[in-house]
């Protein structure tokens, strides 16, 4: 069994989540590259800065520009579904949200109660007059007695994307516009419902190259109903040699082999500031385990407890978390306001660091639509 370094395991890690690629095209299929090498990239709703998943692509290619993702929903490369969260997928790997499909259409609960018959009447609306937001159900029929109840149509919406009937065609603005998946999957996509043993494979593989290593139960985070097979798929592709182990502290991993070589690759101590949906820092524990980095979103926390802010971001340094940034983009005005910057670790190169901070602070600025940074 190899043995690695913390900073050598960083180091896989960080390269693994594609942060060696700054220089990628300022194009669309540059776009795609990012999202096949990540495998998803997590959706919310938070905009205190731009809203986490292009966050996460600017954060691996700062030319990546929105007009990209809405280009990839157009060319049918892309499709929205639940990772271990709402996320936005390449569509090669389509086939394999189907099994979650079928257990939710089969009774297997998400968020809400089945309400079959609005589920009924908005497919059939839908059917009769194509894609639809949640907010065109909100309006006066013919027959003048009748109003759609908005939010329960909403949540029909919801319930049938869930099960496989719809998927999002685009997004208007961050309105999802939901269409039959028949209208929407490319010719020859893949519509079998993999097995178990064919979708932990999946997870496996796709978790492995774009985190660099991992133990099972990180795979299988958040996984509902599946650890045990996870975890009896990667003890298979072990004895298989399909996967390495590699030792860390006295504690095991597992590597897809071809993945070491990216301990070869020279790494650029450039600074990131990420979101806290980014796939580099969305497991808090494995953070502390790998980085010594206690990190946890405080925007769910009352005022009075939080110890950085509503909504700090993680900052890395090389393959190092080394602090976190409270700041709010006041688009309107075009100004990034900075309230705290935290340094939680002593740095060697201080100097460097602050020039590439200060770097990085400028274009996050402009990101986000800021000409100006105000502490």
């Amino acid at each position: 069994m190899r043995h690695l370094s913390k900073q050598q395991a960083r180091k896989l890690i960080v390269l693994s989540n594609d942060f060696h690629h700054l220089g990628k095209l300022k194009s669309v299929a540059a776009t795609l590259d990012s999202i096949e090498s990540l495998g998803y990239v997590q959706i919310d709703t938070i905009s205190v800065v731009n809203r986490a998943h292009l966050h996460v692509l600017w954060s691996r290619n700062h030319h990546f520009n929105e007009r990209h993702l809405t280009a990839l929903y157009q060319q049918k490369q892309v499709f929205e579904y639940w990772s271990h969260a709402a996320a936005v997928m390449p569509m090669r790997d389509y086939h394999f949200s189907l099994l979650r499909k079928h257990q939710i259409a089969g009774g297997d609960k998400h968020w809400h109660q089945r309400n079959p018959k609005m589920m009924s009447q908005v497919k059939a609306t839908i059917i009769e007059e194509g894609a639809k937001k949640s907010s065109d159900f909100k309006f006066e029929r013919k027959n003048k007695s009748q109003w759609w109840d908005w939010k329960p149509a909403k949540l029909a919406l919801e319930q049938l994307f869930m099960e496989g009937d719809l998927m999002v065609a685009e997004r208007q603005g961050f309105q999802k516009v939901y269409d039959l998946c028949e209208r929407i999957l490319p010719a020859k996509t893949v519509t079998a419902k993999p097995t178990i043993e064919t979708f932990c494979r999946y997870l496996i593989e796709r978790y492995l190259y774009a985190q660099g290593m991992a133990t099972a139960e990180h795979i299988a985070y958040l996984r509902k109903g599946i650890k045990a097979d996870i975890k009896a798929c990667v003890d298979q592709m072990y004895s298989n040699h399909e996967l390495e182990k590699v030792s860390v502290n006295k504690l095991e991993y597992y590597v897809l082999p071809e993945r070491l070589d990216l301990l070869n690759k020279r790494q650029n101590r450039t600074v990131h500031i990420l979101s806290p949906f980014d796939n580099l820092v969305i497991q808090r524990k494995r953070l502390v385990e790998l980085f010594d980095y206690d990190y946890q979103i405080e925007c769910y926390v009352p005022a009075a407890k939080r110890r950085f802010g509503y909504f700090c971001l993680p900052i890395l340094f090389g393959n190092e978390l080394v602090g976190r940034i409270d700041c709010k983009a006041h688009r309107k005005e075009g100004i990034l306001k900075v309230n705290k910057v935290f340094q939680e670790k002593n740095i060697k190169d201080e100097s460097l660091y602050k020039t590439q901070f200060q770097k990085a602070l400028a274009a996050f600025a402009l990101f986000n639509q800021c000409n100006e940074v105000q502490y």
